[in-house]
Order: C-alpha cells, then sequence, then structure tokens
C-alpha cells in the first residue's frame, strides 16, 4: 500500500541553464507542494502503514531548509529545476524513509514526479 503527505514551502530561484532571455532565468518565486509517497505492508495491529506524524516528522527539515529561501543558495540545487528538487528530497529522504515517488509541483499546472535511481 501507499500513503502519501502533502508539504508546503514558498521559494525563489532562478535556472541558470536555460537560454538567454528565457524568463525563468530571472529571480521569481514559487507557492510549492511537494508530496512524499512511501510504501509498505499495513501493519495488522496498527492498522496503518506508517503514521503521518511519523512521516511528516522526517520530512518537515527539509521543507524548514527551503521556506524563503533562494534555493540556489541551497546546497545541492545550483540549478533548482522542479527534477532536480524531486531528486533532492528524494537522495536525503531515502535511507529514512521507504519511498514510493516524490512528488514537486511548483504551479497548479506543472509539476514532477520522480521514483528514485
Amino acid at each position: 500500500m501507499i500513503i502519501f503527505r502533502q508539504f508546503t514551502f514558498e521559494a525563489a530561484h532562478r535556472l541558470p541553464n536555460v537560454p538567454v532571455g528565457h524568463r525563468c532565468a530571472r529571480l521569481h518565486g514559487h507557492s510549492y507542494r511537494v508530496e512524499i509517497h512511501v510504501e509498505g505492508p499495513v501493519d495488522p495491529h496498527r492498522g496503518m502503514v506508517m503514521d503521518f506524524a511519523d512521516l511528516a516528522a522526517v520530512v518537515r527539515p527539509l521543507v524548514e531548509k527551503l521556506d524563503h529561501q533562494t534555493l540556489n543558495e541551497v546546497e545541492g540545487l545550483d540549478n533548482p529545476t522542479s527534477e532536480q528538487l524531486a531528486m533532492w528530497f528524494w537522495d536525503r529522504l531515502a535511507g529514512s524513509l521507504p519511498l514510493a515517488k516524490v512528488v514537486v509541483r511548483e504551479t497548479s499546472r506543472s509539476g514532477v514526479e520522480y521514483r528514485g535511481g
């Protein structure tokens, strides 16, 4: 079974590797939404894969590290595309959670899913 929890944060970024004149080369911000999906069996006694509070306790420090920051200044996010941001979360959570996928939405219409490796 797969469960997920959604997190939100506000951050600015610019994309340094886009063509000259591309609007995303300028500093701008987004209201990001990140979903962390974990997979595992349902514990027969507890009736759940994982307590949502436990999931949040692992993810929240990463979200707090990004909230109201310029993402380009965060280690590992020199080129902070949504794809790179999804991999950034995955790489930092993979050892602590049984990840199924990470979803990053930078707008209500645009986002990515990352399922690892």
